[in-house]
């Protein structure tokens, strides 16, 4: 009931959604003078409303009412399914839809469906491009203001978050939670295929890349692809050049962190690994190992056709196969036959396509360990092999031995046709492509077909000088 007939219309346009009351800015419309004298305090910036606590504004002394329950503590709305308390009825509405699993906001682009509309907004912000939030600092762009937030700490160097278990320092709580895990030794991501344990989602789902194979990170130099961003933007070092880690010591440059690591140890004389007979230290594994062979000379094994020792009895059979030419491992699939167990069990990994190891740099993947130790050396920028001509170091002993053919003017490769000899069987492969007519290198631009990498590289620069020309016209 209504006391005043004023009242009772103002009531009635409620029902009747008559609003006669415009703003003359923005022209919407209001039910009733007051609403339009609170509404143009958005256009007018005033707000006479102030938290005596923080000095906060409002615009509505409903907005301060809402405001001040942060400092109280105050949660008058609760949820009656699991009890979770908030603030405002908004925001318990907001709440609800996780129980009821409703979510009534679609997004037009790719269809993911959303609790709320500002969730919804901040999402097509993604397919839009757009970030609205600057750093004054350094004026890269954010999607959202609290990414903004978190991103400063970077230059103000705050890190309000601590780990009270080991007192290291984070910019947000949610990497702190993460952090925990460590301690706590939870791993709450499993993977449903090989059943390892993960501490992060995105660590999951990096790890799933594996199994479905997917690489969605692509080198627009060479094409190579990567399962992610990080290992790309190292990949794309080799491409630029660019070697942002420096030894403050001796000022040599480094692609990535490992390397300088490792580099490091010659100048603080650190060695981490151990010989457990003479207590003597190296500053890596392989040369651990290889010191081994020292100790272990006590129990030799000696092969009587070349004098070559072996460490134990079992090493020295597999050895004097060569000499006899038993190749006791089969494989059913291609026939080839091997010496050891080891060489076999490599061999089958190229018919299944398994790549076991894996560089942690670049995320190259190998058939066996060996390959991976080699390949590693092209980032430690680490070369064992020298040669005693002309001194020269080398990767892999394979490679030395390709290169002394120089010095000795050894040519093993012969061609069956017309007789030219080659160092290497790669030299006698391009070669014979003039026998085969095979012409394996096209150019993209007039289809001309190159026997050679090299001779179609040439070829390249007379459209380079073509397009250079036309510019100029």
């Amino acid at each position: 009931m209504f006391t005043e007939s004023s009242n009772f219309k103002v009531h009635t346009r409620i029902h009747t959604g008559e609003k006669l009351f415009r703003c003359k800015i923005c022209e919407k419309m209001f039910t009733q003078n007051s609403s339009l004298k609170i509404h143009m305090r958005i256009h007018t910036g005033e707000k006479p409303f102030k938290c005596e606590i923080c000095e906060k504004m409002f615009i509505t002394y409903g907005g301060l009412k809402v405001h001040m329950r942060k400092h109280t503590g105050e949660k008058p709305f609760k949820c009656k399914v699991c009890d979770k308390m908030f603030t405002t009825n908004s925001s318990l509405k907001v709440h609800m839809k996780i129980h009821t699993g409703e979510k009534p906001f679609k997004c037009e682009v790719c269809e993911k469906l959303f609790i709320h509309n500002s969730g919804l907004k901040v999402h097509m912000k993604k397919h839009t491009g757009e970030k609205s939030f600057k750093c004054k600092v350094c004026e890269k762009r954010f999607t959202i203001n609290s990414e903004l937030k978190v991103h400063m700490k970077i230059h103000t160097e705050e890190k309000p978050y601590k780990c009270e278990v080991c007192e290291k320092m984070y910019l947000n709580f949610s990497s702190l939670k993460v952090h925990m895990r460590l301690h706590t030794g939870d791993k709450t991501f499993r993977c449903e295929i090989c059943e390892k344990m993960f501490t992060t989602s995105s660590g999951f789902k990096v790890h799933m890349r594996k199994h479905t194979g997917e690489k969605p990170f692509k080198c627009e130099v060479c094409e190579k692809m990567f399962t992610q961003n990080d290992s790309l933007k190292v990949h794309m070092r080799i491409h630029t050049g660019d070697k942002p880690f420096t030894c403050k010591i001796c000022e040599q440059m480094f692609t990535h962190d490992s390397a300088l690591k490792l580099h490091m140890r010659k100048h603080t004389g650190e060695k981490p690994f151990k010989c457990e007979v003479c207590n003597k230290m190296f500053t890596n594994n392989n040369c651990l190992k290889m010191h081994r062979i020292i100790h272990a000379k006590e129990k030799t094994f000696r092969c009587e056709v070349c004098d070559k020792i072996f460490i134990g009895n079992s090493g020295l059979k597999v050895h004097q196969r060569k000499h006899t030419g038993e190749k006791p491992f089969r494989c059913e699939l291609c026939e080839k036959m091997f010496i050891r167990k080891s060489s076999f069990k490599v061999h089958m990994r190229i018919h299944s396509g398994e790549k076991q190891f894996k560089c942690e740099v670049c995320e190259k993947m190998f058939f066996c360990n060996s390959e991976l130790k080699v390949h590693m050396r092209k980032h430690t920028g680490e070369k064992p092999f020298k040669c005693k001509v002309c001194g020269q170091m080398f990767i892999n002993n394979s490679g030395l031995k390709v290169h002394t053919r120089i010095h000795t003017g050894e040519k093993p490769f012969k061609c069956e046709v017309c007789e030219k000899m080659f160092t290497q069987n790669s030299g006698l492969k391009v070669h014979m492509r003039i026998h085969t007519g095979e012409e394996a290198f096209r150019c993209e631009v007039c289809e001309k077909m190159f026997t050679k990498n090299y001779s179609l590289k040439m070829h390249m620069r007379i459209h380079t000088v073509e397009k250079s020309f036309k510019g100029e016209m």
